[in-house]
């Protein structure tokens, strides 16, 4: 196998114009006053998910601008016989760095299917982003860049605030801090996430229609609260952590998940499944573990059992899958596979 390494000696921006607005975070616009009193009388459903979208995501403290103008440098470009790995370095919070990686095949012409590729967790900080290029024991081989590039996809994944090479602060000390000056340390990882799915439109590989996110344990999380948020993702997989909040309070497992997990007064505004719900109709792939104490199984059907129903409401019911395999909080063999077949029938 051939490796290839390029180090810019000279770093070049890649100027990002500023996107447009996403549907659901910011307020509606009426071409008339007429319609502006139609649509009032009789909200629609997809007028009912832009309020709540916007409701959720005001749910995650002061944020950044959505908008701000971002820069994005191409650090340095490694290439074997079937991959190509960009590492990047993003300005897109204007408070600190965030490096990344975006994978395309060696060996493919034309726009590329891209899946926004989101770490877990595991209390091991130094990891971030490099569970995508290099794996993890709890994960499948080959890494998902990997499998990703030979079903002829590109990747997407940011070291995540308190991860990899941005560690250096504790993930308590930086939700405390945060929490001070009013903002939500999960807020702070989702706005990372949604300017990425932004920078992944100025990519000139990417297929703009065809963006999909995953991720396991925290990663899984982050996925179907971007799909929530934004529907520019048009398929969502989530493996191991699809956890119902009201279950998971009464197995006493509330600190088995980190404490970025916990979002101020969310729980007098959204269930999982009222979150969830605003993925329908597009395709979503829960994967969990029978066994796996951070999604208790009362809580796995609960969803399941809602979640069918708003799809087939919907007229999709076809779009959302659970499956429930006998282990615990881990990627098998057959959840690899099922993942992947996922993403060739949807994406």
């Amino acid at each position: 196998m051939v490796h290839k390494w390029w180090l810019s000696n000279v770093i070049v921006p890649i100027v990002i114009l500023l996107p447009l607005p996403v549907e659901g975070i910011l307020p509606l616009v009426f071409s008339s006053t007429a319609d502006r009193v139609k649509t009032d009388l009789v909200p629609t459903p997809q007028m009912k998910k832009e309020k709540q979208r916007s409701e959720l995501y005001n749910l995650l403290g002061k944020l950044p601008d959505r908008h701000r103008p971002m820069n994005v440098v191409v650090v340095s470009t490694q290439e074997t016989d079937e991959l190509i790995t960009e590492k990047l370095l993003m300005d897109i919070n204007g408070l600190e760095k965030v490096p990344a990686y975006f994978t395309r095949p060696k060996h493919h012409t034309g726009k590329l299917p891209v899946v926004l590729f989101n770490h877990s967790h595991f209390g091991q900080y130094e990891v971030g982003k490099e569970e995508f290029v290099q794996g993890r024991k709890e994960m499948q081989k080959p890494p998902y860049a990997l499998a990703l590039a030979r079903a002829g996809y590109a990747g997407l994944c940011l070291d995540s605030w308190c991860f990899g090479e941005r560690s250096s602060r504790k993930e308590v000390d930086t939700f405390k801090e945060m929490l001070w000056n009013g903002q939500v340390l999960w807020g702070m990882m989702v706005y990372d996430n949604l300017r990425a799915l932004d920078y992944l439109e100025t990519r000139p590989e990417v297929d703009k229609k065809r963006i999909a996110t995953m991720g396991m344990s925290m990663g899984s999380t982050m996925a179907w609260w971007l799909a929530a948020l934004d529907e520019r993702i048009k398929v969502c997989v989530d493996l191991c952590c699809l956890t119902d909040y009201q279950e998971l309070i009464k197995a006493n497992g509330l600190g088995l998940h980190g404490i970025y997990y916990y979002v101020p007064d969310l729980l007098t505004h959204f269930t999982t499944s009222g979150i969830n719900a605003l993925i329908s109709p597009r395709p979503h792939f829960g994967l969990a573990g029978r066994l796996d104490p951070l999604t208790p199984l009362p809580g796995l059907e609960k969803i399941d059992k809602n979640l069918k129903a708003v799809y087939k409401q919907e007229g999709a019911p076809n779009a959302w899958q659970l499956k429930i395999y006998d282990v615990g909080h881990q990627e098998t063999e057959a959840m690899r596979a099922d993942i992947l077949a996922f993403y060739a029938k949807w994406l």
